[in-house]
């Protein structure tokens, strides 16, 4: 008797975690996302992820509106996606300017590392994130569905 093993289906996996605009947060965020990459098993580089998640939330600091920062992680269609929130003035991104012009020196990894980077308006002020392609043969491929 022939017997397959079902195909695991494609998971999607989410978090928010909110952080004070302080200087200790970036060690909670790159500890957040250390945890959550263990968790999860998404097949990315977790020393990549949570390079770029500090970078992104140290920028935060820099340039916070408020007391509160907002970091997403998501896992899913293929990819890690960590979103910061509540960076209001990070880089000096508007619609008209080249996106050369808007990486500022804290963005230059991000821009480097990521698969994808970007920014968008919050009511909080602008957020900007970075997402990581799951890599085919890397771990397990954790219940994502690379195909």
């Amino acid at each position: 008797m022939n017997t397959m093993a079902p195909t695991r289906p494609t998971e999607r996996h989410g978090c928010r975690i909110r952080l004070t605009a302080r200087p200790a947060a970036a060690a909670e965020a790159r500890s957040q996302v250390g945890e959550v990459i263990g968790a999860w098993q998404p097949p990315v580089d977790p020393d990549v992820a949570i390079l770029l998640t500090s970078d992104l939330v140290t920028n935060a600091i820099r340039h916070a509106a408020g007391g509160t920062i907002t970091l997403a992680v998501r896992c899913g269609h293929g990819q890690l996606r960590v979103d910061v929130d509540g960076a209001a003035g990070v880089g000096s991104a508007r619609a008209d300017t080249p996106v050369d012009a808007q990486i500022g020196p804290g963005l230059i990894l991000v821009a480097t590392l990521s698969d994808e980077w970007g920014f968008y308006r919050t009511p909080a002020g602008q957020a900007v994130y970075f997402a990581l392609t799951f890599q085919p043969g890397r771990a397990d491929d954790g219940g994502y569905g690379l195909g």
